[in-house]
């Protein structure tokens, strides 16, 4: 019997905890597009535990394996590590032919586990995928808590913080000041850089009385307290910067930091159930066992101490002798090298929308800006995208539909690197301008800015990759 000689190790995202079908889908492809489909064999796992074993936790329950160090490490990086190597023989076995490229792929978590596999695996894998990855994960669980105070108190509820129409009235600033930075308005700020210095968020506060097009000052003072990042009262940075870009307004970013719409979770956001019960559970020692219900978890992330708290995520115990830093982020995440990657020919291809409100994407930034400060050759063999105006996957006024595995299989297997990748604007996309729809743009790799030289707007053959003004 003969097989696919592609083998692809699909990481899975969010708490894992379930074997979602190995398909090898990220949600950036086009419909019904998928690595099996493409005649790969592909793997899938639930990193270790069974989500759904402790129903009797509530809303708790999907993070209480946390609460078991072995668990903890399985999540971290070892169920990556221990079933890699079975799947491989268990494929050449049944198709009595060797496996002759190796992949791993997968977005937010799955993307920690591409990150962290190009780190501690860098020998196993031929080509990685990292789509928006949480490569720092307990330090951006630390900004869930910094979230929902600083929302709490602008809102009697999470939900009325702030309303739909408000982040609208962000979003539109935003682009205001920075839509023509990349030689076109079109409704897509490609200079993310450009626009951080440009961007002036007192602009939106209301003068005397508030209307349509503006808002309390306090609003805006804690919108930028948010996109700061969380500190401690010695002003200590504890995660990243946040980019000001237009997926403010999506309902993927309400959806994660304001209101879920889930009914049994009392339509509270994805970072107020998944977010606390994984920061108290998963990313701090010792951990803290949450009761079930959604004002338990509220609670806990109203009453985090970022001086008392906040170190918890590096520390350890006979119980715990690894922290949840050394277990889920990338042993060289401070000064990456990814040595043995590099040495042995493999690559790996990082894409991150620009209005992630998750895992921020200056954090990512930071980290292969690191990477290319210790290897100036590293866009050889490591190469970073960014995309406006997505937010935590698909969604948001953006070209949000491509395709990064043809990228990364031509690049591993004909030695054809990457380049720009073409990027579309889906017609069924409700949240970009109707008539932005259909239209195609230009994804460059980092530090490149994709800019507009015409003439055709509605293709990306009339954009050019740039690291400096026209």
């Amino acid at each position: 019997m003969t097989g696919p000689d592609v083998f692809l190790h699909q990481f899975n995202g969010g708490n894992d905890g379930a074997v979602v079908p190995a398909l090898g889908r990220l949600g950036v492809f086009a419909e019904n597009d998928s690595a099996l489909a493409r005649g790969f064999a592909v793997v899938s796992s639930d990193a270790g535990h069974d989500g759904s074993a402790h129903p009797e936790s509530g809303l708790a329950g999907a993070n209480i394996f946390g609460l078991e160090f072995e668990s903890r490490k399985d999540y971290g990086y070892d169920a990556v590590v221990a079933l890699h190597p079975a799947a491989m023989e268990l494929t050449e076995a049944y198709y009595q032919a060797p496996i002759q490229f190796t992949y791993g792929m997968g977005s937010s978590n799955g993307g920690r586990h591409a990150m962290i596999a190009a780190s501690r695996m860098g020998d196993q894998f031929d080509g990685l995928v990292a789509g928006y990855p949480g490569f720092n994960l307990p330090k951006a669980g630390i900004q869930h808590a910094w979230d929902v105070q600083a929302f709490r108190s602008v809102g009697s509820t999470l939900q009325q913080a702030f309303s739909r129409e408000e982040l609208a009235i962000v979003a539109d600033h935003v682009l205001a000041s920075c839509d023509r930075l990349d030689g076109i308005e079109d409704g897509l700020i490609f200079d993310t850089l450009a626009c951080q210095s440009t961007f002036e968020p007192s602009i939106m506060s209301c003068s005397a009385n508030v209307t349509d097009s503006c808002l309390p000052a306090e609003k805006v003072n804690v919108l930028a307290q948010i996109l700061s990042g969380p500190k401690n009262s010695a002003g200590e940075q504890l995660y990243s910067e946040w980019a000001w870009d237009t997926g403010l307004a999506s309902g993927n970013w309400r959806a994660w930091k304001l209101e879920s719409g889930i009914p049994p979770w009392d339509g509270q956001p994805i970072i107020a159930v998944m977010g606390a019960g994984s920061l108290a559970q998963v990313f701090t020692t010792p951990p803290t066992s949450l009761g079930g219900s959604s004002e338990n978890l509220e609670q806990y992330l109203m009453d985090f101490d970022f001086d008392l708290d906040a170190p918890k995520i590096n520390a350890t115990s006979d119980q715990y002798p690894e922290s949840a830093m050394q277990l889920m982020t990338p042993p060289d995440a401070e000064s990456p090298t990814l040595a043995t990657l590099d040495a042995e020919g493999g690559k790996l291809l990082i894409f991150h929308g620009v209005s992630d409100p998750v895992f921020s994407f200056l954090d990512t930034v930071n980290w292969y800006e690191n990477l290319t400060e210790n290897k100036p050759d590293a866009n050889d063999f490591a190469v970073l995208y960014s995309v406006p105006g997505m937010p935590h996957g698909p969604g948001g006024s953006a070209a949000d539909q491509f395709d990064p595995l043809s990228k990364i299989t031509e690049w591993v297997e004909n030695g054809i690197a990457p380049g720009t990748i073409t990027a579309i604007v889906r017609e069924d996309n409700q949240e970009a301008p109707e008539a932005l729809r259909g239209f195609t743009r230009k994804l460059c790799q980092w530090p490149a800015v994709s800019r507009y030289i015409g003439p055709d707007p509605s293709s990306a053959d009339s954009f050019a990759c740039t690291t400096t003004l026209r």
